[in-house]
Formats: C-alpha cells, sequence, structure tokens
C-alpha cells in the first residue's frame, strides 16, 4: 500500500511541535499573552534567537499576534497569544474536518507528552484522558453538549487561580440504530 503525503498544513503543525522549546512557549502563551521579550526572559534565551520559534509557531497556525504594544521612542513589539481556532462547522468538507481534528489531536499529545514528562521530573500534573461510548437520544445528545459547553463556560467566567487545563472533546454519532 503507498503511503499517502502528509498535507503542507499538518506537517508544519508537526514540525512547529517538535521542538521541546516550542511546546514551553506555547506553555506560557496559553497562560497569559506575552511578548518576545518576556517569554525569552521565561524560557532564558535572548528574544533575538526565540524570533525563529515564534514564526514556526504562528506559521503552525497555534500563535497568533494578541495585540501590538506601544514602547517608549515610537517602536511597538507584538503580543503574542494562543491562535483560537475554530472547529469546523455543519458546511465543511470531510477534508477540512479531518485537518482540524488532526490538529487537535497532535496538539492535545504533544501537550499531554510534556505533562507527562514534567510529571517524571517531579512536577504536579494532573492528566486524565478517558475514551467512552454512550447511547444517547438526540435529545440527549443535545443536553450533553449543552452540558459540557455550560462547565467549560463556567470555568471561563470564574477565571479560578491555578493552572489552565486543556478541554478536548468530541461528541460523535456512531449511527448504531
Amino acid at each position: 500500500m503507498e503511503k499517502q503525503p502528509v498535507p503542507l498544513p499538518l506537517r508544519s503543525l508537526h514540525r512547529a511541535l517538535a521542538d521541546p522549546l516550542r511546546v514551553r512557549v506555547l506553555e506560557l502563551v496559553y497562560r497569559r499573552a506575552q511578548s518576545a521579550k518576556e517569554l525569552a526572559a521565561a524560557v532564558r534565551l535572548p528574544a533575538d534567537r526565540l524570533y525563529h520559534h515564534l514564526g514556526q509557531l504562528v506559521d503552525a497556525g497555534l500563535l497568533t499576534i494578541a495585540e501590538y504594544r506601544a514602547l517608549p521612542g515610537g517602536k511597538v513589539e507584538r503580543i503574542y497569544g494562543p491562535a483560537h481556532a475554530e472547529p469546523p462547522g455543519d458546511d465543511a468538507t470531510p477534508e477540512e474536518t479531518a485537518r482540524f481534528v488532526d490538529a487537535m489531536l497532535e496538539a492535545t499529545r504533544v501537550e499531554v507528552d510534556a505533562a507527562c514528562e514534567a510529571r517524571a521530573g517531579g512536577a504536579r500534573r494532573a492528566i486524565a484522558v478517558s475514551r467512552a461510548a454512550v447511547r444517547l437520544s438526540a435529545d440527549g445528545l443535545v443536553a450533553l453538549q449543552a452540558a459540557l459547553a455550560q462547565v467549560l463556560a463556567q470555568a471561563n467566567e470564574r477565571g479560578d487561580e491555578g493552572p489552565y487545563v486543556r478541554v478536548a472533546w468530541a461528541l460523535v454519532d456512531l449511527q448504531d440504530r
């Protein structure tokens, strides 16, 4: 069987997440939007050495320039934030949906790997992964989706102090009728 080529956007994502420094930068930016100077200080590198890595993360669609901050002397610095990729809508092609799911799963895998490595190094990192199939009516499926969305919205509104937690979920009708 002939191996299919990896689509360019997915290759860009894999390349961006292949470097542990870039994964660390993502973790920092998920906590709060930051400038290259702030990120460089956090990872103990000169800012000019970090721009290449930030470019890779922006090109892969993982970071975005959230704002521009004015500096004394008329200069402006970029503030990097996480890119908020929206899930494809009902009108998306199967390829668009597959690309989004691939990117979501790959980013989640990298985050789980980083948490596992941190735990192995003695850090306190919570990891919970689950997969289940449940039988739900159409109304039950809608209610479950609404309940999950409500829990996430409430957590965002509260803005609890503590670590950011990545939540990835998919509800797929398996058509077992």
